[in-house]
């Protein structure tokens, strides 16, 4: 039986705040053009970035890591609503025989002040050390995204 402690200890919650709409965060998001330009940890390329952005449409990224190994990740887009909220699933493998995270991810785009406060929520990851192994890879990509947000604030 799985308990709410065990189901909190195996998600991960991040909160951001960006100083750009919402609707440039999340369209942020919503293309390969400006994906390959930050998703990923630092140091990271996104090489393949195959995405079908609607409900039901599916994505496939190859994050290509600075010592040459490359992290495969594809999924499909649960819900979109447009500027407020974006959930997938995420299947990593790695070329792994069977897939070590299968989970689904939840974002919030929230307008604050002129800003956008986006609330990332992974789950469920089978052990803590995977959840906190992903906290370091996506803080890493949601500082590249703040980067990429403040050089494109009229994309």
């Amino acid at each position: 039986m799985t308990t709410a402690t065990d189901t909190a200890q195996r998600t991960l919650v991040i909160e951001r705040v960006f100083d750009a709409p919402p609707k440039l965060v999340f369209t942020a998001w919503s293309s390969p053009e400006h994906l390959v330009q930050w998703f990923g940890p630092t140091g990271f390329s996104l090489p393949t970035c195959e995405q079908d952005f609607r409900e039901g449409g599916r994505y496939r990224f190859c994050m290509h890591s600075p010592e040459g190994s490359d992290h495969w990740v594809e999924g499909e887009y649960r819900e979109i609503s447009e500027y407020d909220r974006l959930v997938f699933t995420w299947t990593r493998s790695d070329d792994e025989p069977e897939p070590w995270v299968d989970n689904t991810v939840a974002l919030t785009f929230e307008e604050v002040d002129g800003k956008t406060r986006m609330t990332m929520r992974h789950a469920l990851f089978a052990t803590e050390a995977y959840r906190n192994e992903h906290n370091g890879g996506w803080s890493e990509c949601f500082d590249r995204l703040g980067a990429f947000l403040k050089n494109h604030e009229h994309a």
